[in-house]
C-alpha cells in the first residue's frame, strides 16, 4: 500500500529518555530549541502522536462520561472540511480523548486540523461527540491499530506526503516494528535522567507480539550549538527470512 514518507523525530537525554525532569532543566533548553527548529527541516504536513502524549499535551485530556445521543453514525471514515492542509494525527483506538475544537494551535507552529485515528471498538456516542466538533476521523483496524492501513488512508484521503511521528515510545515502536518508518531523527540533549518512570524512544506495548531488535544505518551526525547532537538513522531492511540486509 502507498504511504507517506515517515520520520520519527525525537528529543532525548543521553540515556535515551524522551520524558522526565530533564526537560524542565535550563541546560535542556538549547536542545529543545534545536528540536523545534529541525521540525521545519523535514517539511512534514502532519505530525502523529500516541494517546498518552495527546492527552498530556494537546487534547483536552480524557473525555469522561459521554451524553446519550439519538444520532447514529456508521463506523466509516469521516473527512471534515478544513481551513488548512496541516494536520495533527491523534492515535485513539478506543475513543477516549477530549476535545473543544477540530483545530490545534501550538505556539510557534501552524494551525493544524485534528484527525482522530480509531478502531471499530469505538462507541457510537464517541463518534457523535467527534461530529459535534466536526473532527475528522478514520478507522484503522478492528480491535488493534493497523498502522499500515492508517498510513495508506492518510495519503489517500488527505494527500499527506510526509508524516512526522513524535511519540510516545509505544507508538514509535508500533510503526518501527512494522517496517513503516523511513528515518529516525534524534536530538540529544547533553543531560542524563535517572528517573525510573521516564520512557525511552521505543518501547513495546504489552499487547504487541515480540519483535527482534531493529538495526540502523547512520545517515548523518551533526554537532549543534551548546553541546547538542543531531543523529539521523535509516532502519536496515529485513528480507523474507528475517535476516537484516546490509
Amino acid at each position: 500500500m502507498e504511504k507517506p514518507f515517515v520520520v520519527c523525530h525525537m528529543l532525548s537525554s543521553l540515556n535515551g529518555k524522551i520524558d522526565g525532569e530533564f526537560f524542565a532543566a535550563p541546560e535542556c533548553r538549547p536542545a529543545t530549541v534545536e528540536y523545534g527548529n529541525l521540525r521545519g527541516f523535514y517539511g512534514c504536513q502532519a505530525t502523529l502522536y500516541g494517546t498518552t502524549t495527546m492527552a498530556g499535551s494537546y487534547s483536552e485530556g480524557y473525555v469522561g462520561e459521554l451524553e446519550e445521543t439519538s444520532s447514529v453514525y456508521p463506523k466509516e471514515d469521516y473527512i471534515a472540511q478544513s481551513e488548512t492542509d496541516i494536520y495533527i494525527v491523534s492515535i485513539d483506538p478506543e475513543g477516549i480523548l477530549g476535545w473543544s475544537s477540530n483545530y490545534l494551535e501550538k505556539k510557534g507552529r501552524p494551525k493544524a486540523h485534528v484527525i482522530e485515528v480509531l478502531t471499530e471498538k469505538v462507541s457510537g456516542e464517541y463518534l457523535a461527540y467527534l461530529r459535534k466538533f466536526d473532527i475528522s476521523y478514520i478507522f484503522a483496524g478492528k480491535e488493534q491499530l493497523d498502522a499500515a492501513l492508517l498510513l495508506h488512508k492518510l495519503k489517500q484521503k488527505f494527500s499527506i506526503e510526509r508524516l512526522m511521528i513524535a511519540g510516545g515510545g509505544m507508538i514509535n515502536w508500533t510503526f518501527l516494528q512494522a517496517g513503516l518508518i523511513d528515518e529516525v531523527s534524534v536530538v540529544v540533549a547533553p543531560m542524563a535522567d535517572g528517573g525510573r518512570t521516564a520512557v525511552s524512544a521505543f518501547e513495546k506495548a504489552d499487547f504487541l507480539p515480540w519483535h527482534k531488535p531493529v538495526a540502523f544505518t547512520l545517515k548523518e551526525v551533526k554537532q549543534l550549538p551548546e553541546e547538542v547532537l543531531w543523529l539521523r538513522y535509516i532502519p536496515k531492511k529485513q528480507n523474507d527470512s528475517g535476516k537484516t540486509e546490509v
